[in-house]
């Protein structure tokens, strides 16, 4: 050490103090950082993930069995964001994974279209329709209920629900460029349709409106029956309607990912045929539907 430091020597050692204690707050810093970071987002309450999109997680009214009987609830503003279907036949024949469709077309939330058939895993098990690509030009008499995306008419919303015990599809079919059909839950006046066939508990995807004007996202990974489902969602605070089922099972698929909100949600359980809570990741999908942020807002 200098015995009589000069004042050059003086200014470096004050130099490497102040550096030295900044090196260590900023390290302090980044770790408080990473802390906050690794700590999970409470999702208990509705967390905006970004403007006109919201999520939250519920307990359901019935305890399950298996897992955690959460109820996971996606709210969508219509007038923000584009909704279409994504059909592998429209482009490559390769079913994927909601993470790798929304990947690969930049969508911020993907989900189920609807049941695809396992005679032929590449077609939807009712009618779907993307833009002027059909992958499935049968409508099924019984399920009542029609996902319909990127309207023609101006009175149209971006997504809606129509059943089709309410309206005349022949009729309306044109005001939409993409359809997916799927099972009625709940009518278009908010009445429950009970099922009377075979009763199975599944997990389960459902799509609906709510009397906000807002689409809503249904996802449960604990098995319940339809008709359990059916009271849970009318029980909710929102008014749900024009509840369709989706899909059971393993296949069940949620993916959000927007403002570093990465959700995943991953079914498993259906009776009788997939008795196991062991899947944890997706299916490869045939068909999904994709939102994303719009560019241009009315």
């Amino acid at each position: 050490m200098f015995k009589n430091p000069t004042h050059q020597h003086k200014l470096l050692i004050s130099f490497l103090i102040i550096w030295t204690i900044s090196i260590l707050f900023a390290c302090s810093t980044n770790k408080e950082r990473m802390k906050e970071k690794e700590k999970p987002i409470d999702y208990s309450n509705w967390v905006t993930l970004t403007k006109g999109l919201q999520y939250r997680e519920i307990n359901a009214p019935v305890k399950s069995k298996i897992g955690d009987s959460k109820i996971s609830l996606v709210r969508m503003d219509r007038d923000l964001f584009e909704f279409d279907v994504f059909s592998a036949t429209n482009y490559d024949s390769i079913p994927k994974s909601v993470d790798r469709w929304a990947k690969k077309h930049k969508l911020n939330v993907v989900f189920n279209s609807g049941m695809y058939s396992q005679e032929n895993p590449l077609l939807s098990r009712a009618f779907l329709k993307a833009g002027k690509h059909v992958n499935n030009p049968k409508i099924i008499e019984d399920f009542n209920l029609m996902l319909a995306m990127r309207p023609n008419a101006a009175h149209r919303e971006n997504i809606e629900v129509l059943d089709l015990t309410c309206e005349n599809f022949d009729q309306i079919k044109h005001e939409f460029n993409s359809y997916a059909q799927g099972l009625r839950m709940i009518d278009c006046n908010g009445k429950p349709m009970f099922w009377k066939k075979k009763i199975q508990s599944c997990s389960m995807i459902i799509a609906a409106e709510g009397m906000d004007n807002m689409f809503y996202v249904i996802f449960c990974r604990s098995p319940y029956t339809h008709n359990q489902m059916i009271e849970f969602m009318l029980k909710m605070p929102y008014g749900i309607r024009n509840a369709i089922y989706l899909e059971g099972g393993p296949e069940t698929s949620l993916f959000i990912d927007v403002n570093e909100h990465h959700i995943q949600k991953v079914g498993s359980w259906v009776s009788e045929t997939w008795e196991s809570d062991e899947n944890k990741h997706f299916w490869s999908l045939p068909n999904v539907v994709g939102v994303k942020k719009r560019t241009k807002q009315h």
